[in-house]
């Protein structure tokens, strides 16, 4: 299990809660049906996404936490992607495995980040179709922390792209 698919697990209120009633001591569907509130089906549905996903276990009939598992996830380190760990802090800490998890609200951050992404993505002078640079920029957003337009157009304004007449390139 890693930590995202804990976070994953835990991104629902309903599951938040029918663990919660979990780990402090219901050991059956009824007792969290009865200690959450929340209607049968939607608990069965939540207990079998959490055993799904290793935060849960079943074992002889009574629910549990996977405290192993939980450990496991929490030991985990997260890649630091193609960012070098020695490199800059802007870089470890927008990008992971070569996507962009978010973007810095800081504008000096941010054009850190957008040349890192400029310099990997387009070769200097080269003319780009629209379309190319969309394909270019996608594979950064895959982590969803941005999307290729928005990364584009952050491209454009800090003048590490330049477009005219749709075609674009990298000064």
């Amino acid at each position: 299990m890693t930590a995202d698919a804990v976070a994953g697990a835990l991104a629902d209120d309903g599951r938040r809660r029918i663990f919660a009633a979990i780990v402090l001591g219901a050991t059956s569907a009824t007792q969290v049906a009865q200690r959450t509130g929340l209607a049968a089906r939607v608990v069965l549905t939540g207990v079998r996404r959490l055993t799904d996903a290793g935060l849960v276990t079943g074992a002889d009939g009574a629910l549990a936490p996977d405290e192993a598992s939980l450990r496991e996830a929490a030991r985990e380190r997260r890649p630091t992607g193609d960012a070098d760990p020695d490199g800059d802090p802007v870089l470890r800490t927008f990008l992971r495995a070569g996507t962009l998890v978010g973007l810095p609200a800081q504008r000096g951050r941010r054009r850190v980040l957008l040349a890192h992404i400029a310099e990997r993505s387009f070769e200097a002078g080269t003319p780009y179709p629209e379309r190319a640079v969309d394909e270019a920029l996608k594979p950064w957003c895959a982590a969803g922390g941005s999307d290729h337009v928005t990364l584009r157009r952050y491209l454009i304004d800090e003048r590490l792209l330049t477009r005219e007449q749709g075609i674009y390139r990298r000064p």
